[in-house]
């Protein structure tokens, strides 16, 4: 009988047509050029994290899906970013969610849920609900809701943001109810008008010059890092870190519903790795460049940091949640959302905080322990 000989080959050439064959789907892929209008100059530091994930989808689909990023106003105006991308003037939109909650008060619950929804969520905490707990299904359909044409991709946690920049110390609320104060536009501004501050919105590259013509007394913006980007140290020096009004806050992108639709599973698939892989990558960068900055600030400027009276506390909490009881009340997705967020959070938020309460004594201590060296 003769003896069968096995040919590896066959099967070694089949493995390597297998491996090579999304290579070859990418490839296949037709290019395509999405122009994102930013709510912001191409200058911040938010458009310098967009870049850096249009990168990685660039790398991941083989160039065959490019952006291209333009300042604020290239198109069309700040506020009207998300009708553009709706109607397909543009392709693409970079925001923060809440700039849209005069569409829908639930934009608010995804972009800057006001004292952590009032259920003591922080930036890392609302990921873990936005990924695992339902939040990102319900981000989709949330476009469906405003009745936009829109494919959303949160890409950028940033907070808790700092409380803000002021000409002279605030010792107590009466002080602070004296200023006109830049807010964020939507409910977080609305907050503070409910406990009797002046509220201005304003886009990002208004605010030094409203405040050089006095036209505001106070604003607050993000962080160290953004906010000496944007030259609030020149004209006033007492800052304070800690503040309710962001304490989570999320930068997202708009893509044209029909542009998405036309896009290859893979291409799909890219931006979608690329947006999770962006929230982990932001914070980080975050971290790193806001303590760089605060030291700038500080040393270089002359910037000094306060602790933001008590009251305020107490007082923008209680606001922030008679607000949330009252949309909750008056509109059922904004509802479906919070309650969304308060189950997650009757289980999370226990064990998180109690890690955060390590984690926050230990970098105190560290902090304190260089306040020491810092003044021998």
């Amino acid at each position: 009988m003769a003896q069968s000989r096995w040919n590896p080959f066959p099967a070694a050439l089949a493995a390597a047509a297998l491996a090579l064959a999304p290579a070859f789907a990418l490839a296949a892929d037709k290019t395509v050029k999405i122009r994102v209008q930013s709510v912001i100059p191409t200058t911040a530091d938010e458009v310098t994290m967009l870049k850096d994930f249009a990168a990685d989808v660039a790398s991941l689909t083989n160039n065959t899906v490019q952006f291209e990023v333009l300042p604020a106003g290239a198109v069309v105006a700040v506020n009207d970013t998300l009708d553009a991308v709706d109607k397909g003037l543009i392709e693409g939109g970079f925001a923060w969610t809440h700039y849209w909650s005069g569409k829908h008060p639930a934009a608010t619950l995804f972009g800057s849920p006001a004292a952590g929804s009032g259920v003591g969520l922080d930036n890392f905490a609302w990921v873990s609900w936005y990924l695992y707990g339902g939040g990102q299904q319900l981000y989709d359909q949330l476009w469906k809701e405003m009745k936009v044409n829109v494919k959303g991709f949160i890409l950028q946690p940033v907070g808790p943001e700092a409380l803000g920049w002021f000409k002279k110390p605030i010792n107590n609320m009466a002080d602070f109810r004296k200023l006109r104060f830049r807010t964020p536009p939507g409910i977080p501004g609305q907050i503070y008008k409910d406990i009797g501050v002046a509220s201005v919105a304003m886009g990002g590259g208004d605010i030094l010059p409203a405040l050089e013509k006095g036209v505001i007394d106070a604003a607050e913006w993000c962080c160290p890092k953004p906010d000496m980007t944007f030259g609030f140290q020149k004209v006033l020096k007492h800052y304070y870190l800690q503040g309710l009004h962001q304490v989570v806050v999320n930068a997202d992108l708009y893509i044209n519903g029909d542009v998405w639709k036309k896009l290859s599973p893979g291409q799909q698939k890219a931006i979608e790795v690329s947006a999770n892989a962006s929230l982990m990558k932001a914070v980080a960068y975050r971290i790193n460049e806001n303590g760089k900055a605060l030291k700038e600030l500080t040393e270089k400027y002359g910037v000094q940091l306060h602790d933001t009276p008590p009251e305020y506390f107490k007082e923008y909490s209680a606001a922030a949640l008679k607000n949330f009881e009252k949309n909750a009340a008056e509109n059922a997705f904004f509802k479906k959302v919070w309650d969304s967020q308060k189950a997650f959070a009757a289980t999370a938020i226990p064990v998180w905080a109690a890690a955060q309460k390590s984690n926050a004594a230990l970098g105190e201590a560290y902090a304190a322990e260089l306040a020491k060296h810092h003044k021998k």
